[in-house]
C-alpha cells in the first residue's frame, strides 16, 4: 500500500465533499457516524481532512487512519508481513498449520509467536511449546503479524480486497505475487520498478516475493525463466531472508529439485546452513529427503560433510557413511544427531526422532534409497538396517518406487524386500496400508510398476482409507497409461 497515493485520495475526497459531489457525500455519510445526519452546508463547512481519511481508512478495512498509516508503512523495527493470497479460508489453513506444529515447531515458528502474540513475548522456546495455545491464540498470532489489532479486523480486509478491485490495487504485493503466478515476468518487473520496496517486504507466514518467486518457478508450467529471480536479487532482496519457519530460497530450490536456480542463489550467497522445519534442515538435507539427487550433488559439493548417517547413505558417499561407525560396529554420537528435520510441510505428521541405532539405521537405508545410493545398501544391511522397516512415513522399496530408483528396487528385492507390505507414507490422511505399487500407480512410473508386476506385485491388495487397488489410483490421479496397463492384466 502506498501511503502517498492515500493521502492524495484523501485529499481529492475533501475536495469533491467540499464541492457538493454526491458521491463523496454519500461515502462520508455511510462510513463516518459524526456526518451521517448533518446537512450539506454544515459538511461543506466543517469536514476537515481527518474526516476524508476516517473515510478513506474505513472503505480499506481499517479502523482509523493512524491504522492504516501502520500498515501502509511499518515501523522500521517491525518485519512487513503482506497479504499475498485474499482468501479467509487459505488464512484459516496457515493458523490450523501452526496449531498442529507449534509443538515441534522450530525456532523461527516459536519466534513467530513470541513476537506477535503479548501473552508469550517473555517466553522460552520450551514454554511455548508446553503453553495452552489456542485456535484464537493462533489467529491472534496471524492478525498482528499482517497488521491488524483481531482476526476479525485481518478478516474483514482480507475479504473486502477479495471482493473489491479498487481495494486489490492497495496491495502490490498480492498484485505482484499474482504476477508471478502468472508467470507474467514483464509485469512483475514493471511493478517491481515502481515499487522497490516490494524485494524486501514479507508476505503470509514471512514468504518473501524471492522466497515465493523460487517455490512458483519450480512448478510445471512456468514460462517466465529466471527473469523474476534475477531481478529481485538485482532489486536487492536478501538471499537468505527465511520465512516463518526457517524455509530460505534455496530450501524451495533444493525442495524442487532445480540446480539452476540453486546455482544462481549461490552466486548470490545463499547459506547453506540455514535450517528449517527441525533440527538440521538444511537445504541439503531437504534435497535428500526427497531424494532429489541431482540439487543434492550440488548442495553437497558446496557443504561441510554431513556428520549424521542419513545424510552421508543419502550422498551415497562411502567414506562418509563408514566414519558413522566405531570400529567395533556401534554407531558414533554424530550418526544419530541433527535430525529433526521431518516435516517439509504440514501434510507429514509431527514425528520426534530418538538414538534407537535401529531408527537410525532404518532410516538411513531409507534415504539411501530415495536417492538412489545402490553402492551404500550392502553396507546398511550388514550394520543391521532392516529393508523391511518403516521408520517415517515409508519403508525402503515404497520410497525408492516414489522416487522411480529402479536398480535400487530390484537390489531390495533381491535382498528380502517384502513386495507387497502395507505401510506409510506422507500424511496420514492418504497414505496408510498403501504398497510400493500404490505409490508408483499414484506417481505415474510405469516402468516401476512393470518391474514391481513382474516380481510378483499382488494387484489386488487395497489401501487401508479409500479401499482403492493401485489401479484404481493411478485412475484417480490421471495416470491412465498406468492402469490401462493394470487393467490389460486382467482380473
Amino acid at each position: 500500500m502506498n501511503l502517498e497515493q492515500q493521502k492524495k485520495q484523501a485529499r481529492d475526497l475533501l475536495r469533491a465533499i467540499r464541492s457538493g459531489n454526491p458521491d463523496a457525500n454519500s461515502r462520508l455519510r455511510q462510513h463516518h457516524a459524526r456526518w451521517a445526519a448533518s446537512g450539506e452546508d454544515a459538511v461543506r463547512q466543517l469536514v476537515s481532512l481527518h474526516d476524508a481519511q476516517f473515510v478513506l481508512a474505513r472503505e480499506q478495512g481499517f479502523a482509523s487512519w493512524p491504522k492504516l498509516k501502520a500498515y501502509a508503512e511499518p515501523a522500521s523495527h517491525a518485519r512487513h508481513t503482506r497479504l499475498f493470497v485474499a482468501d479467509v479460508v487459505w488464512l484459516t489453513d496457515r493458523v490450523h498449520g501452526l496449531l498442529r506444529t507449534r509443538a515441534s515447531a522450530g525456532p523461527a515458528a516459536l519466534e513467530q509467536i513470541r513476537q506477535w502474540h503479548p501473552r508469550f513475548a517473555d517466553r522460552s522456546d520450551e514454554e511455548i511449546r508446553r503453553a495452552p495455545f489456542t485456535e484464537e491464540d493462533a489467529r491472534l498470532v496471524y492478525a498482528r503479524e499482517h497488521g491488524f489489532e483481531t482476526w476479525e479486523d485481518l478478516a474483514s480486509r482480507v475479504s473486502l480486497v477479495a471482493s473489491n478491485p479498487a481495494a486489490a490495487i492497495t496491495e502490490p504485493f498480492l498484485t505482484a505475487f499474482a504476477a508471478l503466478q502468472s508467470g507474467d515476468a514483464a509485469s512483475f518487473e514493471t511493478l517491481l520498478r515502481a515499487n522497490p520496496r516490494l524485494a524486501s517486504e514479507r508476505g503470509t507466514n514471512g514468504n518473501t516475493l524471492l522466497n515465493l518467486a523460487v517455490s512458483l518457478a519450480s512448478k510445471p508450467g512456468w514460462n517466465a525463466g529466471l527473469s523474476p529471480i534475477a531481478a529481485l536479487l538485482t532489486a536487492g532482496a536478501d538471499v537468505n531472508d527465511a520465512n516463518d519457519r526457517g524455509w530460505t530460497p534455496l530450501h524451495a530450490a533444493a525442495y524442487a529439485n532445480k540446480t539452476k536456480i540453486a546455482s544462481l542463489l549461490l552466486e548470490h550467497g545463499a547459506a547453506l546452513d540455514a535450517e528449517a522445519h527441525g533440527a538440521g534442515g538444511t537445504p541439503l538435507i531437504v534435497a535428500l529427503f526427497w531424494g532429489h539427487r541431482e540439487v543434492a550433488d550440488l548442495l553437497g559439493r558446496r557443504s561441510a560433510a554431513p556428520g549424521n548417517l542419513r545424510a552421508a547413505a543419502g550422498l551415497g558417499i562411502t567414506a562418509l557413511v563408514d566414519a558413522c561407525f566405531h570400529p567395533d560396529g556401534t554407531l558414533t554420537p554424530e550418526a544419530c544427531a541433527a535430525r529433526g528435520f521431518y516435516r517439509p510441510h504440514s501434510g507429514f505428521p509431527d514425528w520426534q526422532p530418538s538414538s534407537d541405532p535401529q531408527e537410525v539405521l532404518d532410516e538411513a537405508l531409507v534415504w539411501a534409497c530415495k536417492s538412489g545410493r545402490v553402492s551404500a545398501l550392502e553396507r546398511l544391511v550388514r550394520a543391521g538396517a532392516n529393508v523391511n522397516a518403516d521408520p517415517y512415513r515409508g519403508t525402503p522399496l515404497i520410497w525408492a518406487a516414489v522416487c522411480n530408483r529402479m536398480e535400487t528396487i530390484a537390489w531390495l528385492l533381491d535382498h528380502g524386500a517384502n513386495i507387497n507390505q502395507k505401510a506409510t507414507f506422507g500424511g496420514a490422511t492418504h497414505g496408510q496400508g498403501i504398497t510400493s505399487l500404490h505409490m508408483a500407480s499414484q506417481d505415474g512410473h510405469l516402468p516401476v510398476v512393470q518391474l514391481l508386476i513382474e516380481r510378483g506385485a499382488d494387484r489386488s491388495i487395497r489401501e487401508d482409507l479409500y479401499q482403492s487397488t493401485a489401479e484404481g489410483t493411478a485412475n484417480y490421479f490421471g495416470h491412465h497409461e498406468v492402469r490401462d496397463y493394470l487393467h490389460s492384466l486382467g482380473a
